[in-house]
């Protein structure tokens, strides 16, 4: 399948002015490219779920978006410090979110959750002390 179209952003860590606004700049483009607004929905809860844990959880990152023809490919990057323990982290409630985080109504543990459940396919791998990847693919139809 040929890619139509890639966008990437930069990611800060604790950057909360900011978080928000890959999805929400994806949002914009999905809707230029005239995809079904009951999809664009699920794309823009996991981008910015996914956006919001390397703004809560990690040292900086990037989400990347490729678009297809019949569907989009999110990657969101971390640069650490990793997931210790993916299980833990995909059930709903679990946090490891900061008290700062949490006081700005952050870190309520449904990130990881919620992407996997907006998505049509959904993978997530990490290496303690070095990055997270979490890919995440919906279909337009």
């Amino acid at each position: 399948m040929e890619e139509l179209l890639s966008v990437k952003y930069d990611i800060e860590s604790g950057d909360f002015i900011r978080g928000g606004e890959a999805s929400s700049n994806l949002k914009k483009l999905l809707n230029q490219l005239g995809i079904r607004s009951d999809i664009i929905k699920r794309i823009c809860v996991a981008c910015y779920e996914a956006e919001m844990n390397i703004v809560i959880h990690s040292v900086g990152g990037y989400i990347e978006a490729k678009i297809y023809s019949d569907h989009i490919e999110i990657i969101a990057y971390d640069y650490g410090p990793g997931i210790p323990n993916i299980e833990l982290a995909m059930q709903e409630g679990y946090s490891t979110a900061s008290d700062i985080a949490r006081e700005m109504g952050f870190g309520g543990g449904m990130g990881l959750p919620n992407i996997k459940r907006s998505s049509d396919e959904f993978y997530i791998k990490s290496e303690v002390d070095k990055y997270t990847e979490i890919k995440i693919i919906i279909y337009f139809n």
